[in-house]
Formats: structure tokens, sequence, C-alpha cells
């Protein structure tokens, strides 16, 4: 992935999607605070307490319903072949 596509995305994602929100990831409640770009990709980055942990956004599992701009998340998985 070329790293200007991924920070044109990451921008478009990180204006549109509501954030902070809350998504299970490995059984345990996390929330989601932000996204940013890290190397080649984009992250979530997820708070629990005072852990913080990177999630690769396509590998992030979306709340139901999802939240606002989630659609941005789609386009990013649909782009990366995903």
């Amino acid at each position: 992935m070329a790293s200007k596509d991924n920070a044109a995305l990451e921008a478009m994602i990180e204006e549109h999607l509501a954030v902070p929100f809350t998504t299970t990831v490995l059984g345990v409640e996390a929330t989601v605070r932000k996204v940013e770009l890290a190397a080649d990709s984009i992250v979530a980055v997820c708070a629990r307490g005072r852990h913080r942990q990177r999630i690769d956004l396509l590998d992030l599992p979306l709340p139901t319903p999802a939240p606002d701009g989630a659609a941005w998340i789609d386009a990013y998985r649909h782009w990366a072949g995903r």
C-alpha cells in the first residue's frame, strides 16, 4: 500500500468516523479513541482503563450498529482488497 494513499484514506476516516466508540476485542470491551497512520496501515487506538493498544483498522471488529462514518472503513477494506 502506498503511504500517500493511506494518508488520504486515514484523513477521510479521521474526519468522518465518530469516535470514541466501544467495541469488543478478543472478548474484552475496549474504546476506540482515534485512528492514525502507522507504517503501511491505518490503526485504531483502543483503550481499556490505562492500557492502550493499536489494532490494524482492517482487523478491528465493529460494533452493531456501526458508528457513523464506518462506511469509510468499508471503503478502506475494499481498496485494500480485504
